[in-house]
């Protein structure tokens, strides 16, 4: 195999562990519980401590990636476009959080929900300049973004709505992400490849 096959597989890789979208996805939930202060959420103790949990799982859904499927270093190159494609989405999903504060002055005030908007758009403008858009992603966070979109936002603040349906979309992604590893490299069980080192 190539080096530009080995730096593509290596780059897929690296985006396809989808099961960190679990936890992930938990951060946006918790956001929107503290924001509201829902039950135990509204003390702080208990939201950092949530936060902390998650970031646990987070870590132990890392380790079993790399236990079981190996790591991969990303070329200078690839490294420089995740770096871009971060670079370009932040500020969108910043505007899209301004534009959901009611008491942001500049607000369009319309009737829609700019967090799952902006998010959306965010998302795929990621995945196609990192890994390439897959067809659940187009589904995915194109049913966000319609949804977002949807002239039903009227009442009242929408963005902790919008919070949990990011966070059900990083859910859904990294399930169906990880579906497409198990598929091309095979199911965990008896796994261990090491480090494969594609980077430069």
């Amino acid at each position: 195999m190539d080096r530009a096959s080995l730096e593509s597989a290596a780059v897929e890789y690296s985006h396809l562990r989808g099961l960190l979208g679990v936890p992930l996805s938990l951060v946006f939930v918790l956001a929107a519980a503290g924001n509201t202060r829902w039950g135990p959420f509204g003390n702080t103790i208990v939201f950092l401590a949530a936060l902390v949990s998650i970031g646990a799982g987070w870590l132990l859904v890392s380790r079993f990636y790399d236990r079981h499927y190996g790591r991969v270093t990303l070329s200078r190159r690839q490294q420089t476009r995740a770096v871009v494609a971060t670079a370009a989405v932040v500020p969108i999903v910043f505007v899209g959080s301004l534009l959901a504060r009611s008491e942001a002055g500049w607000s369009l005030d319309l009737p829609v929900n700019p967090i799952p908007a902006a998010f959306a758009v965010a998302m795929l403008i990621f995945h196609a300049v990192t890994v390439g858009l897959r067809t659940h992603h187009v589904v995915v966070l194109g049913a966000l973004l319609g949804a977002g979109l949807l002239p039903v936002w009227d009442g009242g603040d929408p963005g902790n709505a919008g919070l949990v349906m990011c966070g059900a979309a990083v859910l859904l992604t990294g399930v169906l992400d990880h579906r497409l590893l198990v598929r091309g490299l095979g199911p965990a069980r008896g796994l261990d490849l090491g480090d494969t080192g594609a980077g430069a």
